[in-house]
């Protein structure tokens, strides 16, 4: 862990690059949600740390094939996803980016939305697991947005199926053994060997293939920072490593860099 010196050495440092680059990319994951009352999953306090059966819900034969994992699955986006959930700090601190005209893109690992939902335009999130949002019938396809889904839930139903096949319901999230949409991986790494500074946050940089913006980025001459609470997979590849507190730390990166509010 670095002193407080150091720590602020780096802080002005970053904030530097980032009053100067021009083709700003934050690369994002649960991490910069959890000041919003979302769980990150790897944690020491994460939702598969403190019940190894959650993480069978993000597995794809667990859960079209386990009901009981199906139903843990839906308790959960009862308690994490029910639309209460706000933009934090963290999650305006990179509009401010935004709206100086300084970033590229927002790469994200999150399904929550809270991106868009804090000012970042639409078109500008890159959201390479997918979304929460919705729920998708394994079966016929049928998508429809997930609070439908959930007041199901509330009302009674612990595994609400397909109302027109009976088919599996899933959230429109990227499970493990499920592949990635092509075009929105391929637009992430396009994104991230044109940026001239990568902004990694809240994420441990353990899933692949998503962790590879990192040293895709440094190879093609981008300055890499990398923020999270915990050290990451992928420290070895940043300029800058910043172990810490998500929210205040963003907040003071901007803040250094003296955007305007």
């Amino acid at each position: 862990m670095k002193n407080d010196e150091d720590m602020s050495s780096d802080l002005t440092q970053v904030s530097q690059w980032l009053a100067q680059a021009k083709r700003v990319v934050v690369f994002s994951g649960a991490g910069i949600s959890t000041d919003s009352g979302i769980p990150d999953f790897r944690g020491p306090n994460g939702l598969w740390t403190r019940n190894p059966l959650a993480e069978k819900t993000s597995t794809l034969s667990y859960y079209l094939n386990d009901p009981e994992v199906r139903k843990v699955a839906w308790e959960g986006r009862v308690r994490n996803f029910n639309g209460t959930a706000q933009p934090n700090g963290g999650h305006h601190a990179i509009v401010r980016i935004q709206n100086a005209g300084k970033l590229s893109c927002v790469i994200t690992q999150n399904v929550d939305g809270l991106h868009q939902d804090s000012g970042i335009e639409e078109h500008n999130v890159v959201e390479v697991h997918g979304t929460i949002k919705y729920g998708r019938c394994w079966g016929c396809d049928d998508r429809r947005p997930m609070s439908e889904f959930i007041a199901r839930v509330i009302a009674g139903d612990p595994d609400p199926h397909c109302e027109l096949c009976g088919g599996v319901v899933k959230s429109d999230a990227i499970l493990f053994e499920q592949a990635l949409v092509p075009d929105v991986i391929d637009r992430a790494f396009d994104e991230a060997e044109k940026c001239d500074l990568l902004l990694a946050v809240g994420s441990t940089l353990s899933v692949r293939p998503a962790n590879q913006l990192v040293p895709r980025a440094k190879a093609a001459g981008a300055l890499v920072v990398i923020l999270n609470g915990t050290s990451t997979h992928m420290d070895a590849f940043a300029h800058v490593v910043l172990e810490g507190s998500i929210t205040p730390t963003l907040e003071a990166l901007v803040a250094g860099a003296e955007f305007p509010t």
